[in-house]
């Protein structure tokens, strides 16, 4: 996967920062999106026009369990985050509807905003292609690869359940 960072956020930043109940005016994809990171960075949707990846420090989606969070981030047409870490639930949240995602030590030094990068999921490699530099981040167990590039995993189920 290759692309462009648009936005580098702190560590922390919690699910309701992400997507608060407040902002959401309907339970479908577009009312997400309009919601997505209205309190912590209201022009989020404007810089989406430089990239599609983001980055995020430590504890990347803590604080709630619900996956509004990753999915308002899906539907804004982010197509990849990399963190410091994650919250356990946005973690799995996340893999578990296809949004890309991969924990790397040290990516928020790593970069600057409008780098391209590219990210090889089967290696953990992020290679900073404007600078010339490389990081390695965490490799996922196969399973749960195979679940996020599927796209999540009710299309993993149904891709298997045509297959038999």
């Amino acid at each position: 996967m290759k692309d462009k960072v648009f936005g580098i956020y702190p560590d922390n930043v919690a699910a309701e920062q992400i997507i608060h109940t407040k902002h959401v005016k309907a339970l479908t994809p577009e009312g997400f999106r309009e919601a997505c990171m209205l309190d912590i960075d209201p022009d989020f949707h404007k810089k989406l026009e430089k990239g599609r990846i983001m980055i995020a420090g430590k504890n990347f989606g803590c604080n709630s369990s619900r996956e509004w969070a990753p999915a308002s981030l899906k539907y804004s047409d982010v197509k990849l985050i990399i963190a410091e870490s994650f919250a356990r639930i946005f973690f799995r949240s996340a893999i578990n509807i296809g949004l890309l995602i991969l924990e790397c030590p040290g990516i928020s030094r790593f970069c600057n905003v409008e780098d391209e990068l590219e990210v090889d999921f089967s290696t953990g490699q992020v290679r900073n292609l404007t600078q010339g530099t490389a990081l390695s981040g965490m490799v996922l167990p196969e399973f749960l690869l195979d679940i996020m590039t599927a796209g999540g995993l009710m299309n993993k189920l149904a891709a298997e359940m045509e297959g038999k």
